[in-house]
């Protein structure tokens, strides 16, 4: 009799153990889901709560990389916080002999593209200062009609200097056309690069601004004549033309 009491003890103990054992780990992993669970609901809630408080959700940007021999353009649509490239191209002016031919094909065609996409802002590279006053005068008359363009209908526009639009996009304000194409390929997932890298620098552009306006760091305003900060000077336009030599003819 007591053999038995004995060996129902030890089974009893036993049992409670393993029984107390099961549910301790049942516990553990149910609290552990829990904790998942609340995880990716406040990581899910802080993603919401960052593309909600971006001003720049929902919208279309396109940018222009103004020229009088080829103008390249790119539009990007913002949607859950990631901007996604819509087009991107180049208007050839080569073939208009008269200046002014030159001046009302830009406006036409960037009209052209504001009525078929629709954007909210619109992003233009543009050199702030120089001492080639001929240069100077046919790239700001293409800039100023692109501008007009957009400013008809009713599209604000903003300024970025070409060091800006490199630094915002590969860190580097020196960085080659060929480096703002490949970086872009990878950041929007462009497919083939373009045979007029005019394209990817406005397209570039689009995408500074995107950068800028998104962050809390930057500004809306983008860049304005004799603002602080930007790269001017007489040897930022000269090498502006020197590596651009097919934007000015």
């Amino acid at each position: 009799m007591r053999q038995h009491l004995k060996k129902f003890f030890w089974f009893s103990l036993f049992t409670k153990r393993t029984v107390t054992s099961n549910l301790n780990s049942a516990n553990k992993r149910t609290i552990v889901k829990r904790q998942k669970m609340i995880i990716r609901r406040s990581r899910a809630q802080r993603e919401e709560q960052a593309v909600a408080a971006d001003p720049m959700e929902g919208k279309t940007v396109i940018g222009i990389d103004p020229g009088t021999n080829v103008l390249g353009y790119g539009v990007l649509h913002i949607s859950g916080g990631v901007p996604r490239c819509r087009v991107l191209g180049v208007v050839a002016l080569g073939k208009y002999r008269d200046r002014y031919q030159k001046l009302r094909h830009i406006f036409e065609r960037v009209s052209a593209l504001v009525r078929e996409y629709r954007p909210d802002e619109m992003a233009l590279e543009a050199p702030f200062y120089g001492d080639n006053v001929q240069s100077m005068l046919k790239l700001g008359r293409a800039q100023g009609v692109a501008m007009a363009a957009a400013l008809v209908q009713d599209v604000p526009v903003f300024e970025y200097s070409p060091r800006r639009v490199k630094q915002a996009i590969t860190g580097e304000g020196g960085a080659s056309k060929e480096q703002v194409a490949a970086l872009l390929q990878k950041i929007l997932g462009i497919g083939t690069t373009p045979k007029e890298l005019d394209a990817t620098d406005g397209l570039a552009v689009a995408l500074c601004h995107y950068y800028i306006a998104s962050s809390p760091l930057g500004t809306a305003a983008g860049e304005r004549r004799g603002e602080s900060g930007v790269s001017g000077g007489a040897g930022s336009w000269a090498a502006f033309v020197s590596n651009n030599p097919d934007k000015v003819r």
